[in-house]
Order: C-alpha cells, then sequence, then structure tokens
C-alpha cells in the first residue's frame, strides 16, 4: 500500500484494473505478435471505458491507471498510453471537426494514434527538426479552420486501399522523415511535427494530424529490444491543408511540450508498475527459496537488497503522484517536476528490475519468465519522451530560471 494516501474509491479502481489487466487483457496480449499493433487489444482497452478516460481524467489518474495496467500487462499500459499519447494533441488543440472525427474512434479502440516527433537527426533536439512542410502554393488561409478527417487505413505503405487526398486544396507538403515512432506504420493517423519555418528553431514548428492513408505517406517497421511497434516514417510531398494545422502554425512546439509534459509523469507511472511487479516476484521468491540451510530472505545482503528495492519504488511512485497533482493543479513547475518525476521513475525501475533478475539466477533469463519480460520492457523508458540526460537538463534549466526570477 502506498504512503500517499489515495481515497478508498482510488484504491478499489486500481485493485479492479489489476485485475482486469490479469484477467482480461493479459490474454489478448499473449497472443499478439511482437513488434506489431495488437488491434484486439486495443478494441478490449476501448470496450472497459479505459481510452475515454484518456480525455476526461486528469494527470493523476492517468497515472494511477498506467501503473496499475504495467503491473499486470506492459503490453495493455503502453498500447493504452500510444493512444494518449498519439490522441492527445487532438483533444486538447484540434478543431471541431478533428475532435468529432477522431477522438470516438480513438476512444472506443477502433482507430490507432501516434504521435511522430523523432528523426534521425533530431530526437532529444526537438527543435532541431528537418521535416519540412513546404508551402505549396495553393493560398489557403492561415490557422486551423474546421477540419476533415479521412479514415485511416491499417497502416500506410502496404496497398491496402487508395490514398485518400485531403479536402480542398493542399497548403503545405511535407518530405523528410521521422522515425522511432510508436504504432508506427501501423498507426490509422499521425500527429505530425514539421518545420514551417526555416531557421526558426522551436518557434518554426507546426503540428498537423495526418491521416495514413494519404499520398507519399509510406512507412517501415524497426526491430526494437521494446516488443511494442516502433517504426520509421518517409513523407514525400505529402499534402496537408491548414484545416489540417493542430493549433496555430508555426507553434507546434508548445503542442508538443504540452504533451510531454502531461505524459512524462506517466512514463515514470508505467515504470513504478514494473518496478513493483519485479518488487512483487522478488519478494515471493526469497520467502520461498532454499538457500544455505535457510531461506533466501535470510541472507542480511539479499534482505538489505530487497529493502532498498522497495524503498527506491516507494520513493519514484510519491514523485511521479506530486508530479501528477502539480499538473493537475496548474502550478508553475510542472516541466520541472514532470521531468524529475520520469527521470527518478524509469532509472529507478532500471535498477529495480536488474536487482529482481540478480536475485531469481538463472530462471529469471528464461523466455516467458516475468522478469525476463520486464527486463526488455524497462529499458525504453529511460530513453523515450526524452532520454535521462535530457530531464536533466529540463530539471537545471527549470531550478536557474526560477533562481534568477528571484522565487
Amino acid at each position: 500500500m502506498p504512503a500517499f494516501s489515495l481515497d478508498p474509491s482510488q484504491t478499489a479502481w486500481c485493485a479492479e484494473l489489476r485485475d482486469l489487466a490479469a484477467e482480461r487483457l493479459r490474454p489478448l496480449a499473449d497472443k499478439g505478435e511482437p513488434g506489431h499493433v495488437n488491434r484486439p487489444l486495443v478494441a478490449e482497452l476501448g470496450r472497459l471505458g479505459l481510452l475515454e478516460r484518456l480525455f476526461t481524467s486528469g494527470a493523476f489518474d492517468l497515472c494511477l491507471m498506467r501503473e496499475s495496467l504495467a503491473h499486470a500487462c506492459t503490453e495493455a499500459e503502453t498500447a493504452l498510453a500510444l493512444q494518449g499519447l498519439g490522441a492527445h494533441p487532438v483533444h486538447a488543440h484540434g478543431t471541431r471537426a478533428q475532435r468529432e472525427r477522431w477522438l470516438p474512434r480513438v476512444a472506443d479502440g477502433s482507430a490507432v494514434a501516434a504521435f511522430a516527433l523523432s528523426e534521425p537527426g533530431a530526437g532529444s533536439d526537438a527543435a532541431a527538426l528537418e521535416l519540412r512542410a513546404e508551402d505549396d502554393g495553393a493560398g489557403e488561409g492561415e490557422g486551423g479552420a474546421e477540419g476533415e478527417g479521412e479514415g485511416g487505413a491499417e497502416g500506410e505503405g502496404e496497398g491496402e486501399s487508395p490514398a485518400a487526398e485531403p479536402d480542398g486544396p493542399a497548403r503545405w507538403r511535407l518530405t523528410g522523415e521521422k522515425c522511432w515512432i510508436s504504432n508506427a506504420p501501423e498507426a490509422d493517423f499521425y500527429t505530425v511535427f514539421a518545420r514551417t519555418t526555416p531557421g526558426a528553431g522551436a518557434r518554426g514548428v507546426t503540428a498537423f494530424l495526418v491521416p495514413a492513408d494519404r499520398p507519399g505517406l509510406t512507412g517501415t517497421a524497426l526491430d526494437m529490444l521494446s516488443p511494442h511497434p516502433i517504426g520509421s516514417l518517409t513523407f514525400d510531398a505529402v499534402p496537408v491543408t491548414a484545416d489540417d494545422v493542430l493549433g496555430e502554425p508555426d507553434r507546434g512546439f508548445r503542442v508538443a511540450m504540452g504533451t510531454l509534459n502531461l505524459f512524462r509523469p506517466s512514463v515514470g507511472a508505467f515504470a513504478v508498475g514494473m518496478a513493483q511487479a519485479a518488487l512483487d516476484a522478488t519478494l515471493a521468491h526469497t520467502a520461498e527459496r532454499d538457500a544455505f540451510g535457510g531461506k533466501l530472505r535470510d541472507l542480511q545482503a539479499v534482505a538489505h537488497q530487497v529493502a532498498e528495492m522497495a524503498l527506491r519504488t516507494e520513493a519514484a511512485r510519491l514523485m511521479v503522484y506530486a508530479a501528477a497533482t502539480a499538473y493537475d493543479e496548474k502550478a508553475p513547475d510542472v516541466p520541472g517536476r514532470s521531468a524529475m518525476a520520469k527521470l527518478l521513475a524509469t532509472e529507478t525501475a532500471q535498477y529495480v528490475v536488474d536487482s529482481a533478475v540478480q536475485l531469481h539466477g538463472a530462471r529469471a533469463l528464461r523466455h516467458g519468465h516475468l522478469l525476463e519480460h520486464l527486463y526488455r520492457e524497462v529499458r525504453a523508458p529511460r530513453i523515450y519522451e526524452g532520454a535521462s540526460e535530457v530531464q536533466r537538463g529540463i530539471i537545471a534549466k527549470e531550478l536557474y530560471a526560477t533562481m534568477e526570477a528571484g522565487q
């Protein structure tokens, strides 16, 4: 039981989520193919009403949801999180037409979303994006008007349906690449960040809602350590209009950072859920395993290691909850708190899972063992949505800015 004071309804909800994940989501996850979108799993998340909560809950509830799902089924947790990451910019910045077209389908699990920010040469340095949004010369008006939203195909580049032109003349053509994009190339639409003003850094980036069946958009799956789908995208003069803009032209960096400030603490919650699962497995194993005339737990070195694992897990949990609470209360220090939570929790989860593997010995390295699965899953969160080094940079920047402001 966390030291943070959850009310009885929150505690009961978390327990219900863990049960649902084990009983209804885990079997679907086991039937999925690693590296590909598990649409039956996404659809079940929709039927359970969990995807809808991405748009009706605050950051704290999102963290409770991700932590609880991760404890029993990391695949379900990740599928839910990727829906939220890809669709949150539409929820927060989309036009009414964009929201009405896509959000109900995201919520019921019939459309898969993706967040396309990273590029081969611009991963951690998001302001260095090179995907070009070149003016097509069609002369449309500024800003995002009422947006269309053509239904995306199962995945681009597979020849499953004819490419869909946007309604009305294109204003820009997207040319370039995106890489390390979760749910690519099988998503139905992408939140894409492209450079509309060359040489302007973060101030010259625009966010677009790009359905997967736009002509010129193709993708390739990447074979990664993590089992969830990740791919690259190629944009060959992909047409987009003013109706596809999310927010305002040249202000897409705000869309990206606002999304990441919300989801970074919940990445930490995902990590805490994995750490807790590893800790629980270790407690059971060390209490039962015979060693040197007693149980493994009787060895002081083992007991102290387990205590350290628990200490770090609880500290990370509290940091995540604090950051989520700050976000929900619109506190001014959200970027720094989000970075701290993501950094501490993901680094902690790596430590706890690695320690659990060590205490379990060779059995934890067998394919199919819980810890073998967690060991593969736990590494990526230290990199995506801002590597640990980037989080340290954000924390330092926020600290100095606060000092200089005299607060």
